[in-house]
């Protein structure tokens, strides 16, 4: 019988303030590794705090799991993952780009409709829940999902 030392998840769970069902997560999506002992727990690597970490500020930039499952892959493979880093943080960079536009041009059409029934004589039907909601066009609010 072999005996495994290392960490419980409780203790990660401690050091880290981490959720031991995020940890368990992370696990799941090959973030973490843990070996299992005699007794079924989970025991973990001394260095798995500054792997949780290492997730946790990734996330902090916006980064997905599944971008640092990948820095992770890279790293393991014993190669430095910063340009691929830098890539991803472009990639997100762009895409928030794309986002700010269309949350301004959103804002635009908002002030519009608050303009506008501001100033209109509301003239409502039995059936009309909000008036000056009945009076945008669908095609609008799905084109925006």
């Amino acid at each position: 019988m072999a005996v495994i030392t290392g960490l419980k998840i409780g203790d990660v769970a401690k050091q880290t303030k981490v959720a031991v069902g995020a940890l368990r997560y992370y696990e799941d999506q090959g973030l973490i590794n843990s070996e299992r002992g005699d007794n079924g727990y989970r025991y973990y690597s001394p260095n798995i705090v500054q792997q949780v970490r290492f997730i946790k500020k990734a996330q902090s930039l916006g980064l997905s799991l599944g971008d640092i499952r990948e820095i992770l892959t890279v790293h393991r493979r014993g190669d430095l993952p910063c340009d691929f880093v830098q890539h991803l943080l472009q990639e997100k960079i762009q895409q928030l780009e794309v986002k700010i536009q269309e949350m301004i041009l959103f804002k635009t059409e908002l002030e519009a409709y608050r303009d506008r029934w501001s100033s209109d004589q509301i003239h409502s039907q039995p059936e009309d829940i909000c008036p000056l909601i009945e009076m945008v066009p669908l095609t609008q609010v799905s084109d925006r999902k």
